[in-house]
């Protein structure tokens, strides 16, 4: 018993430094950030107001832009063109200087702004900071304090709009792309709003920046209204530790990690259940298409995304607990509902193996549909929710994702950064999966996930109304309440999942490296046998398959119970190979039935041979192997905080060595004195 107690440690252990791989380096560093009084508001846009003008000075370039508008708007950009020529600014960042009144409207009519002065090499104090910075980098960028921000904005940003209050800025073009603020790939950010409450985008778009087109952070009260961002190296649009925040009709592409990053939204409502009074950011009838994903959130905490559309990205959505140093860990109570998530299976990894994403930016190709993954993600997934707690998906559309419709696993809480032993167990609990309308189009067309749902098996009431097409054939139901009939009680995932998850994560952008054993990449992903829960369940299979025949012909052939324990185990095992091949059928239980039954009577056949320990260790096994049966294929038993599998699997490791003994010792022959004979006598 203590051996084996030490092995479900050594193996708890395992499992969870097998998560902590998630932690490669993606998300990205910043300051450490204060909490948000939470007292802002989410701003309204204003038409009148201080105003200023920005503008170019070509007036056939400018003629050439308005010449599609429709007539008022076109002779309403000719007015202000007149005007700004006189007393207007060429350059955003300028406007945004000269911005001191509250509520300044800064308008920007149609043209191309590359913002020339905020080029300009650093020298003085920012020189000595960009070149002696002491804490770690972002793409050669120092990592700055709120005073070096203020100090030096133009370090990273094009445009650095810091401690601004209801400041608006708005394109006055026909469309977003009217008016285009273009990083050129030599800054990290094209547009910073910074300790900006009451910021207002709306009518513009940003490009081409080696982190972010938008940056929003720190902040009560944003809006993105109406804007665009495209062809950066990671997100079109990242909102950090804000409140009070609205994106609204805002569209990205060709970004290499997102379109849309509300990451570390105020945590206000960490200590509630569902019952939620308000969520920090609102995304409504937003459109991410064609980026590594459409979405993601490293503690997107109270987020409400609803109507938009997620589609021809890798992957749909992240929301996740899976990177350090973001407040508001782990993430929590973020409702998507009405989205549609489809066609996500766009597979960007070639530019990573074949040396595109390690050229200079310039010369990647984002403007002809190169996309660098940040990331590692499943090919074809709609959503991939790793370590979150009470977010809720509901009635969304959810279909043509070839992989899976969901991808749910559990993070510990050290990839956090937090080493406390609950915080290792904190995900991915009380999550509600409700009347999404799977592998079904708007339309009502049927065009099917690869699977529904992908779970690694871990997870706290959590529960789910669609059950169909899933990996575990057990989901916990959701009731007519939408809560869980009887839910699920585990701290740990399947062994199997877990394994593949840790193989997974092993993705590295920077080395150029795929995991040659994950199926998750593509055109890269291994099939079949080359699958890592695949390799594991034959190489598991073979080993006890060879020793269960060794025990058979060694020390229990005259059994006729041990002879069809034997056929039975052997063809559980063969079926349960066959089973994690063909994830989510009923192969599985099947195998595990039949190699339960199997071991169960080489069990009672070597305890009748006077073989107890290892006949009962047998049985042991045999009876987890059942419930396992039962547990993936008629219902999760309640209330075990580890799955069976897990249990099985730590008593199989016992098992292996104490059979392989018996099998090299053999029955030993019992050796009697033979019976003297009689002394003859004589007569």
């Amino acid at each position: 018993m203590k051996a084996l107690t030490r092995l479900l440690s050594v193996t708890i252990l395992t499992a969870i430094a097998a998560l902590g791989a998630q932690s490669a380096a993606s998300a990205h560093e910043e300051r450490p950030t204060r909490p948000l009084a939470g007292t802002g508001t989410v701003p309204t846009y204003r038409t009148s107001g201080p105003t200023l003008l920005v503008c170019k000075t070509d007036p056939a370039d400018f003629a050439t832009r308005i010449a599609g508008f429709p007539v008022e708007l076109k002779a309403a950009n000719e007015a202000l063109w007149q005007q700004c020529q006189t007393d207007g600014y060429r350059h955003l960042q300028a406007a945004v200087d000269a911005a001191q009144l509250p509520g300044t409207i800064i308008k920007m009519l149609p043209g191309l702004y590359l913002e020339e002065p905020s080029l300009a090499p650093a020298t003085g104090e920012c020189k000595a900071v960009e070149d002696n910075a002491t804490r770690g980098k972002v793409y050669g960028y120092p990592v700055l304090t709120w005073d070096q921000q203020l100090a030096c904005p133009h370090l990273g940003n094009l445009v650095a709009i810091l401690g601004k209050r209801n400041l608006q800025i708005e394109g006055t073009g026909a469309n977003p792309l009217d008016v285009l603020v273009d990083a050129q790939y030599q800054k990290l950010n094209a547009i910073r709003a910074d300790n900006a409450d009451g910021i207002y985008f709306r009518n513009l778009s940003a490009q081409r920046s080696q982190f972010n087109a938008f940056y929003v952070m720190e902040t009560d009260g944003f809006v993105l209204d109406h804007t665009l961002g495209r062809w950066n190296d990671e997100y079109a649009f990242l909102t950090f530790a804000v409140d009070h925040g609205l994106y609204t009709d805002c569209e990205g592409y060709g970004n290499g990690d997102s379109a849309i990053y509300p990451g570390a939204a105020s945590n206000i409502n960490k200590d509630r259940g569902h019952d939620v009074p308000r969520y920090a950011v609102e995304i409504q009838r937003c459109y991410g298409h064609h980026n590594t994903l459409g979405y993601s959130g490293t503690a997107g905490d109270s987020v409400w995304v609803h109507d938009s559309v997620f589609t021809e990205n890798t992957a749909g959505i992240a929301t996740d607990s899976a990177f350090p140093d973001h407040p508001g860990m782990p993430q929590n109570h973020s409702k998507f509902e009405r989205n549609v998530i489809a066609h996500n299976n766009v597979d960007y990894y070639g530019h990573i193996v074949d040396g595109t994403c390690k050229k200079p930016f310039e010369q990647r190709g984002y403007e002809q549909g190169v996309v660098c993954p940040a990331v590692g993600l499943p090919v074809g997934t709609g959503v991939v929710n790793p370590g979150g707690n009470y977010n809720i998906w509901r009635e969304n559309w959810i279909y043509d994702n070839h992989y899976s419709g969901f991808v749910t696993s559990f993070v510990p809480g050290f990839v956090r950064n937090d080493t406390s032993f609950a915080a290792q167990f904190d995900t991915s609990h009380h999550n509600r999966y409700l009347d999404n309308r799977m592998g079904v189009s708007e339309k009502g067309e049927s065009q099917p996930n690869g699977l529904n749902f992908w779970w690694d098996g871990q997870g706290v009431g959590s529960c789910w109304t669609q059950m169909s097409d899933t990996n575990i054939r057990t989901l916990p139901a959701c009731g007519d309440d939408d809560l869980p009939a009887i839910g699920a009680h585990r701290y740990l995932g399947e062994p199997g999942n877990t394994l593949k998850m840790y193989a997974c994560a092993a993705y590295d952008q920077g080395r150029q490296h795929l995991p040659v054993d994950c199926d998750w990449f593509g055109a890269y992903a291994a099939a079949g046998l080359g699958r890592i829960e695949v390799k594991w369940a034959l190489g598991g299979a073979l080993v006890l398959g060879l020793l269960a025949i060794g025990l058979y012909y060694r020390r229990l052939r005259a059994s006729r119970r041990a002879l069809l324990g034997l056929l039975l185990a052997v063809a559980g095992l063969t079926v349960g190979v066959f089973g994690t091949i063909d994830t989510g059928s009923v192969l599985h239980p099947i195998g595990l039935a039949l190699y339960g039954a199997g071991f169960a009577l080489l069990g009672l056949a070597l305890r009748a041979t006077g073989t107890r320990r290892l006949g009962t260790t047998t049985l042991i096994v045999a009876a987890l192997a059942l419930l396992g049966a039962i547990d993936h294929g008629l219902i999760m038993i309640p209330y075990l905080p580890v799955s069976p599998a897990l249990l099985r699997v730590l008593t199989e490791f016992a098992w292996i060595p104490w059979a392989l003994g018996a099998v090299v010792i053999g029955r030993r022959a019992t050796v009697t004195s033979p019976t003297p004979e009689p002394t003859p006598t004589t007569t």
